[in-house]
């Protein structure tokens, strides 16, 4: 029986590459390219691998394949994250790949097709005995990069769970990054920090013994593939391209090389984020 299962599942995936080929803009045809902006600064999303100094992560994996799926190449370009959307909306790249946070916002200038979830999570140092609940961070220091939605869903949360019942607010302290982040609660200048709960299995392992979670994540966020808002055919394509993967299961083999199941989607969504 397996001799038969198998060729139909390959016929099926072969048959919707093709389709989804087809159905790509005609400059992206004709280039036989597609151009992605990434930020390697974000493990185990994006970022490089420290022996050979190349892209590697999630999105570079799920992009490749991405890409080979669609029929064309893929060329990574290095892009700061606050000029992606400007590089998408100018057409210089194609697509943004790079752990961006689908927000309605960003849903202004960007369509986003949702491939991952994760969620904002406090964290802080072990030696950090008096703080494990997320409870115990009212009135306390807790930074987190600017450039993402988190001081404002800190916020948010500390406004319904602090303040509400008569608890000093969190001081949320915006920070130049995540690593800026841990650089000052490593120096005692903050008592906690947030980062996207996918980073952390990561940091951990990098940093043994140092850190530690505070709590669950406060919200579930739709990380997606950003793509511009004047090539509807495009994001319409990588969505049935992507959801093949889904199907096929080499999407979820892509997660969990990352150690990273839990944020593993089953239908591929257009701007689902909030």
């Amino acid at each position: 029986m397996k001799n038969f299962v198998i060729p139909a599942v390959l016929a099926s995936v072969m048959s919707c590459g093709f389709a989804v080929a087809a159905d790509l803009p005609a400059g992206i045809k004709e280039k036989g390219e597609i151009v992605v902006a990434i930020m390697p600064n974000y493990p185990p999303m994006d970022f490089k691998d420290p022996a050979t100094n190349t892209l590697t992560g999630l999105d570079y994996d799920l992009g490749n394949a991405l890409a080979e799926r669609l029929g064309v190449k893929i060329k990574w370009q290095e892009t700061g994250f606050e000029q992606m959307i400007n590089a998408l909306t100018t057409e210089r790249v194609d697509m943004v790949l790079s752990g961006m946070t689908d927000t309605a916002e960003r849903q202004a200038s960007v369509t986003f097709v949702d491939y991952f979830t994760s969620g904002p999570q406090f964290y802080t140092l072990q030696k950090n005995t008096a703080t494990n609940e997320i409870i115990d961070l009212c009135g306390k220091k807790v930074g987190t990069s600017r450039r993402t939605t988190f001081p404002a869903e800190i916020a948010a949360w500390s406004k319904a769970n602090c303040e509400a019942v008569g608890k000093p607010a969190i001081n949320v302290i915006g920070t130049e990054g995540s690593a800026d982040a841990r650089a000052q609660l490593r120096q005692s200048r903050i008592d906690a920090a947030m980062q996207g709960s996918e980073t952390l299995s990561y940091l951990k392992t990098q940093e043994k013994d140092m850190y530690k979670t505070v709590g669950q994540p406060i919200s579930v966020q739709f990380t997606g593939l950003g793509v511009s808002k004047k090539k509807p055919e495009l994001s319409a394509a990588v969505k049935v391209a992507l959801q093949s993967m889904v199907d096929d299961g080499s999407y979820n083999a892509i997660l969990k090389k990352w150690d990273l199941e839990l944020g593993a989607i089953k239908e591929v969504t257009i701007n689902a984020g909030q």
